[in-house]
């Protein structure tokens, strides 16, 4: 092995490409100490809001200072503090379909729920069909074109066009940010509409689907939204059974819109059918805390901009009976983040420090459900670095073991096929690879001199790896972004996560490869490239 590596490396200098200062410094033994008391017990698996994450915020914060970097916020400070917002069911939920003088009143968690999300109030209004209710204006999709109905409830499809299609202009088989529901609400109000009902065009049993939404016992892991876009959305969010809907529709059948909606952007159809909803729900606001830190670039042009390395360090927490000490996911990424920053400090003493800054950031409510991601997503929301001056971000999430899908693994593992981990030994997968040709060219560039094999094969797949880690939320605002991982395993996200499972050479040898890229990025002369639309590639 040790032949092979000086070879490469030897290869590498021949044409011209210089290993990374101080890549060699990044230790597995470090990297095991510092995750034997990041994923301990005592950590109880890092939940944001609780005592045990601030702990974890805390300690990131601290190597970063014992380092000598920078913290990135406007005084100088390393945590960034956001809020999260969730809620609970009150009493005064109603949804009252209204003819003439005659009222329907539908069952709460029968025939409809509010979403967690939904403002409160009360709206009545004429209910008008927007199809998936879904602007995208670089899709050339938009189910709000033509006049705006102010004061209208839109009814709304869940989902998007073409979710089973391989071609599908969003994001292929991927679920795309489109389809969130959120999102939907937010386009809805700010094209006229005074409420929205959701719809599932699948149906399905409707019941125990809205008594599972609104448990009486709140569940391990609640829900929440990113504060601010909870405050930007003012108006009641309702979703309502297919025989609700169907009732809505009158003659129209609910099947034959959802058809005519998979085909092209819906045109605005008044269902003449008015409804009265009032929302009833209370919300409470906890904190999540971002921890980041930065090198300052050398070059006096080039250290306006930015390379932004990542990883979360929140996990599901813990019960009473049991803990979920998150070693892989994502203790792994945190302390390969930790000695990445260790090595840029390094050789900063050593008087070399790259052109371009780079950013590290350690996110906190990744895991948390059921927002897109909802740390970077603060971060994007209140950058302390401008977004467009922000040229790459490179994020690690579970790169500490080999990918292992065992036969019968349930929905978790939905989408991949079956593999051992002895067949992934020395792979780490690289997705968000079809977005930049240029990133996965750099990526492609910095393995020479690791020698892992880089597998391209999540960019379409229904597992929707792609958008189930941080750099999700970048690729969505245009930053060309790639995401290492080594794969999900029987372990991922149980109490079997734990740290003496995880491969130490392995996580090494990953760590020294994002370090490599990162650094590569921060030295080019030019920032790399993404095309403002996508070929979508052919699922593995």
């Amino acid at each position: 092995m040790r032949t092979t590596i000086t070879f490469l490396i030897a290869v590498c200098l021949a044409y011209g490409q210089s290993k990374a200062p101080a890549n060699d410094t990044i230790n597995r033994d470090q990297l095991q100490a510092d995750l034997y008391f990041l994923a301990s017990d005592a950590m109880r698996g890092r939940l944001t809001g609780t005592a045990e994450a601030n702990l974890s915020a805390r300690w990131v914060e601290s190597r970063f200072q014992r380092l000598g970097l920078k913290g990135a916020g406007p005084k100088g400070e390393f945590i960034q503090t956001f809020g999260l917002t969730k809620s609970s069911l009150l009493a005064k939920n109603r949804l009252a379909l209204l003819s003439g003088e005659q009222v329907t009143e539908a069952k709460l968690l029968e025939d409809f729920y509010p979403l967690f999300f939904s403002g409160r109030g009360t709206s009545k209004g004429s209910v008008v069909f927007r199809g998936y209710g879904i602007h995208a204006p670089n899709l050339n999709w938009n189910d709000y074109a033509g006049p705006v109905l102010a004061g209208h409830v839109a009814l709304v499809l869940t989902g998007e066009p073409g979710a089973d299609d391989a071609k599908s202009i969003f994001d292929g088989v991927v679920t795309s940010i489109h389809s969130d529901s959120m999102r939907k609400a937010l386009n809805a109000q700010d094209h006229g509409a005074s409420a929205v009902i959701l719809v599932n065009p699948a149906g399905g049993r409707f019941a125990p689907a809205a008594r599972g939404y609104w448990p009486k016992k709140p569940p391990h892991l609640e829900r929440y939204a990113l504060t601010p876009l909870a405050d930007r959305l003012r108006i009641p969010v309702i979703e309502v059974s297919a025989a609700v809907a169907q009732t809505l529709l009158g003659d129209r059948k609910l099947a034959d819109l959802a058809k005519q909606a998979e085909r092209s952007p819906s045109a605005a159809l008044n269902l003449n059918r008015t409804v009265e909803i009032q929302t009833d729900l209370e919300r409470t606001v906890i904190d999540g805390r971002n921890v980041v830190a930065l090198i300052e670039g050398s070059d006096p042009q080039l250290k306006n901009e930015a390379v932004l390395v990542t990883a979360h360090y929140d996990h599901n927490g813990a019960t009473a009976e049991q803990s979920f000490n998150g070693a892989d996911d994502n203790g792994s990424g945190t302390v390969a983040l930790l000695e990445i920053a260790e090595a840029y400090a390094i050789a900063a003493q050593q008087g070399r420090r790259p052109r371009r800054t780079v950013i590290f950031g350690s996110w906190d409510a990744e895991e948390r459900c059921c927002g897109p991601l909802l740390g970077a997503a603060a971060w994007t929301e209140s950058p302390w670095w401008p977004l467009d001056k922000t040229v790459a971000v490179i994020n690690m999430d579970m790169i500490g073991r080999s990918e292992e899908v065992p036969l019968g693994g349930g929905a978790r593992f939905n989408g991949l096929k079956r593999q051992t981990a002895e067949s992934n030994a020395n792979a780490v997968n690289l997705i968000g690879y079809s977005y930049s040709a240029d990133m996965r060219d750099a990526a492609v560039k910095a393995n020479e001199f690791t020698g892992l094999t880089l597998r391209q094969r999540y960019d379409n797949n229904k597992s929707n790896l792609l958008r189930r880690s941080d750099h999700w939320i970048f690729l969505n605002r245009g930053i060309p972004s790639l995401f290492f991982h080594t794969g999900l395993h029987p372990d991922y996200h149980t109490i079997f996560d734990r740290p003496e499972r995880i491969e130490y050479p392995k996580l090494e040898r990953v760590a020294r490869l994002v370090h490599q890229l990162s650094w590569g990025l921060a030295e080019a002369d030019s920032r790399p490239r993404m095309p403002a639309k996508r070929a979508i590639p052919d699922p593995d």
